[in-house]
């Protein structure tokens, strides 16, 4: 078993200023403005802060107030955490503490991976803090639980083994005093799981697969007599969110693996490209909704569920919203997942639309002529590139940043599938890209109608950075070519940027300290995707940098 190992203990804190936060914390993210405990500023994932001392009529004012090095240039996907004046940010090499008003460094422990681990170590999502821990995954299927204080390790988990095509990408929650945590490698023949973990002992409490074994139900989705289950994909590599009056977690699955449908004989393959309501106590499944049966595009489910209680057809409804990577925009009701909207996010050519009555997409001929072995050209590529999307509770809108790139894919020549190793059963290609192309748009949309406010186009390079909404007026977000920007909510005009020296793949954060707002957001240019189109002409790098009013 690896270990962390503490590099250097450089301020002792007294324990006032960090004592341990409780579950009432997590319950309460974004009413005490001075912490930011979970992923997209509480546990609804709306991105979405009622700070407004930063404002449309003075974002103009905003400057960088300190950042610092993150030590890492392989990305910074990432976005920190606050708690009682402590910043705490990961990356794939490490986990720091920062003093949140200065950004001098507390401690840094170093992620010390497996011997032979290979791939680019990036990490999702967000710190996840509980009682005096903080928790993360590392690229090589370990989750550890950190002290705050300090820094040193308190346990350290192995959950799965990279020789099985495992890897883990995606961060943690706590919801109901039990840490849950996903993984990745939906192109390697795996099989998804999320787990559920006693957050103050390591001790695994229960594993929920997310391909059912013969016999169980959504088995039936599954070709008969066949081992296919067994490598079939719907990882879970990205984050949950979690609904404490239900007592639910909404966790995303990945792609059926492979992508030729027919060692799967064509079926739904459950329980891939789809949502699973989760009781966090014990795994069990609620209720589910299955965004691409037979996905056969790479569509996945994973991005995140933002959780709204928002007026439909004049009556209140509990809702979770989904910019799915297939393109569409969809409205669940999350007490049972039932659909109640799905909306066209970009450019799909792969369905028509999406039946209200079925709950499944309508599919067009793209289908049919991949099946049959033609190359095809799939839009969207994906809808977002695997970062949050906000919602502002007052306008009832949903900002987005969206790619407006197509797949291109053919089957390739059947190979036995090998635990492991890579097995898409597709060839792909990248797209021809001419300068002043539109690859992506910042967006502004209503889940309900599907109509869009606005719409700001991104040429060259698409978008990877997440969006935050704010009282103020203002939705903050980021491009691969490094600026920070501020956007009218109202209009998605640039009002403000910055330049940080790399690309913005990360989500900001806001909060207040000392009675002054804050803004603070990672910059590194990371991830498969990225790299692909801004390596040539985007440096690496990692720091973290934090904005404020000019006085």
């Amino acid at each position: 078993m690896k270990r962390f190992h503490l590099l250097a203990l450089l301020l002792v804190v007294c324990a006032t200023s960090m004592v341990a936060q409780t579950a009432d914390d997590l319950l309460n993210d974004g009413k005490n403005t001075g912490n930011v405990t979970t992923q997209s500023m509480g546990y609804a994932r709306q991105s979405y802060s009622s700070l407004k001392q930063i404002n449309a009529s003075n974002v103009k004012r905003l400057v960088p107030v300190w950042s610092t090095s993150l030590w890492n240039d392989v990305g910074e996907l990432a976005a920190p955490a606050i708690y009682n004046g402590v910043m705490y940010v990961i990356n794939g090499r490490w986990t720091f503490a920062l003093d949140a008003q200065t950004g001098r460094q507390i401690w840094r422990t170093p992620v010390a991976l497996e011997t032979g681990t290979v791939g680019a170590a990036i990490t999702r999502g967000a710190p996840a803090i509980y009682n005096g821990k903080l928790f993360r995954v590392t690229y090589d299927n370990h989750l550890v639980a950190l002290d705050m204080k300090t820094g040193a390790e308190v346990w350290n988990q192995k959950f799965a083994d990279k020789k099985d095509g495992y890897y883990a990408t995606g961060a943690p929650i706590v919801a109901n005093g039990v840490l849950i945590s996903g993984m990745a490698g939906g192109e390697r023949t795996t099989r998804g799981f999320i787990d559920g973990w006693d957050p103050e002992t390591g001790k695994k409490l229960w594993r929920r697969y997310t391909i059912p074994a013969p016999g169980e139900p959504g088995s039936e989705t599954w070709p008969k007599g066949s081992d296919a289950w067994m490598y079939g994909g719907g990882p879970t590599w990205r984050s949950g969110s979690y609904d404490p009056q239900l007592d639910l977690v909404y966790w995303g699955t990945g792609n059926a693996e492979p992508y030729d449908p027919h060692p799967r004989e064509g079926l739904d393959s459950l329980f891939t490209s789809s949502v699973l309501a989760i009781r966090p106590k014990t795994g069990e499944i609620a209720c589910y909704y299955q965004f691409t049966p037979n996905d056969v595009y790479d569509v996945d489910g994973t991005d995140e569920m933002l959780l709204a209680d928002i007026q439909v057809a004049g009556r209140p409804r509990k809702v979770m919203i989904q910019a799915n990577k297939n393109g569409f925009l969809y409205v669940l009701d999350r007490a049972n997942c039932s659909l109640i909207a799905a909306h066209p996010l970009v450019k799909i050519n792969w369905a028509s639309h999406v039946d209200l009555q079925t709950g499944r997409p309508v599919l067009t001929d793209v289908y049919k002529r991949f099946f049959a072995g033609e190359e095809v050209e799939i839009w969207p590529s994906r809808g977002t590139n695997a970062v949050p999307i906000a919602f502002d509770p007052n306008t009832g809108l949903v900002y987005a940043s969206t790619w407006d790139v197509p797949r291109i894919q053919k089957i390739a020549s059947p190979k036995a599938q090998v635990l492991g190793a890579d097995s898409t059963g597709v060839t792909a290609r990248v797209p021809d890209v001419k300068p002043g192309d539109v690859l992506g748009h910042f967006v502004a949309i209503n889940p309900i109608t599907g109509l869009k406010k606005w719409e700001m186009p991104l040429t060259d390079l698409p978008g990877s950075a997440g969006m935050l909404a704010t009282g103020g007026g203002l939705i903050f977000t980021g491009k691969l070519t490094g600026e920070f920007v501020a956007l009218d909510a109202a209009t998605g005009k640039t009002l403000w940027q910055f330049q940080t020296g790399s690309s913005l793949n990360a989500t900001a954060i806001t909060y207040t300290h000392n009675g002054r707002q804050y803004v603070s957001v990672a910059s590194g240019r990371g991830g498969v995707l990225a790299n692909r189109y801004a390596a040539e002409k985007v440096p690496a790098g990692g720091s973290v940098w934090t904005f404020a009013l000019m006085p």
